[in-house]
């Protein structure tokens, strides 16, 4: 009954009042970014969802696009911009997240969308992390995030995928809270900061 209608009645009411209550603070980044990088203040990229159908992830730009030599794009980390690092400490970057998931593509909480070339990587266990709509935050996030393994990782996330309910929601939500105002940002970028999936047994 929560994963079917409930999760998705509390994510659609809760991102919508977010984007009124935070829309000054989308206005304002919205400028500074767009200054930042030429008029592009928002990064567009398919990622999988549920049952791994792909849609569309918007989040605000924290890197620029500048390039070596032979015309390839710097390293992730190399990129980010100093308005980028400072959005990044505090997470709000993942604000615009909100939008995905007032549109049904993604929920609050839940496994986070990964990049879609890891779709044919993932083993019989890995891929039941897209059972569910995948989250802005999750259980992998809280706990251990880029300093545990992959393979803990999905651990986690399928852990999650078959214990969800309301209270593990809330429990997720407000350890959530509490490390951003605490500036123990838990920032979701995980193939910015990880090394690649490459699949395993």
């Amino acid at each position: 009954m929560y994963r079917r209608y409930l999760k998705r009645i509390i994510d659609f009411m809760l991102s919508l009042v977010g984007l009124i209550l935070l829309s000054p603070v989308f206005i304002i980044l919205i400028i500074i970014l767009s200054i930042v990088n030429k008029g592009k203040p928002f990064f567009f990229q398919q990622r999988p969802g549920k049952k791994g159908e792909l849609f569309t992830m918007v989040k605000f730009r924290t890197m620029n696009e500048k390039r070596d030599e032979t015309g390839k794009l710097l390293p992730d980390m190399k990129r980010v911009t100093k308005i980028g690092s400072f959005i990044r400490k505090y997470s709000l970057d993942e604000l615009s997240n909100l939008w995905n998931v007032l549109l049904g593509n993604m929920s609050l909480i839940g496994p986070r969308p990964l990049m879609k070339e890891y779709l044919p990587l993932y083993n019989a266990e890995q891929v039941k992390r897209h059972d569910i709509c995948p989250g802005i935050t999750g259980w992998a996030q809280i706990n251990g995030r880029n300093v545990i393994s992959w393979k803990q990782k999905f651990k986690l996330d399928i852990w999650y995928v078959e214990n969800l309910s309301f209270r593990l929601d809330m429990k997720i939500f407000f350890l959530t809270l509490k490390r951003i105002f605490q500036t123990k940002t838990v920032n979701m970028s995980d193939e910015q900061t990880m090394e690649r999936f490459n699949g395993n047994n």
